[in-house]
């Protein structure tokens, strides 16, 4: 699946109910609110990766409504190099939203890698609590009155099933 596939499933699922885009090209990730009423929220994933598409998604769909009142959602990025301490940190803010990026991936047929966003960084921990995570954000996704990541994981698998059949003919 590519980035432009992902960004019409974005558009197809979000459009209407909460008037935002989802923009390949970037430089850097970034979340922007609409600045004046009849503006979309735009957000921006890096150059044309699907896998940052599909990661910044995910970022969406755990931001809750205050949040995406705010720029990047509100929080502040903090840059590598990190202690180990910040990295820590970073895994921790990330845990949630990887986990949904690789339900994510395996919805789209693409290959989830884990990020540390910092080079050097042994992941092998982080994968594994990923893992394990998996479960309680899948168990998340079917509770929540908040059915974004759930709808958005269901068109993903609509569309890569509809392609299949395509190729098939």
């Amino acid at each position: 699946m590519t980035d432009l596939e992902i960004v019409a499933v974005f558009a197809q699922c979000f459009w209407a109910s909460h008037a935002t885009e989802l923009i390949g090209g970037a430089a850097e990730p970034l979340y922007q609110p609409a600045q004046r009423s009849g503006e979309p929220h735009r957000l921006f994933y890096r150059e044309n990766f699907a896998a940052s598409a599909l990661h910044e998604t995910a970022h969406w769909c755990v931001a809750g409504s205050v949040r995406r009142t705010q720029t990047d959602f509100g929080y502040v990025y903090n840059e590598p190099p990190r202690s180990a301490r910040a990295q820590a940190a970073f895994f921790a803010a990330e845990l949630k939203v990887q986990a949904l990026e690789q339900v994510f991936c395996e919805a789209a047929g693409l290959v989830f890698v884990p990020s540390a966003d910092q080079i050097g960084v042994n992941l092998n921990e982080f994968r594994q609590r990923l893992d394990t995570y998996k479960s309680e954000v899948r168990g998340w996704m079917q509770s929540s009155r908040d059915d974004r990541a759930r709808h958005f994981e269901q068109a993903l698998i609509r569309h890569v099933t509809a392609q299949r059949r395509a190729a098939v003919g």
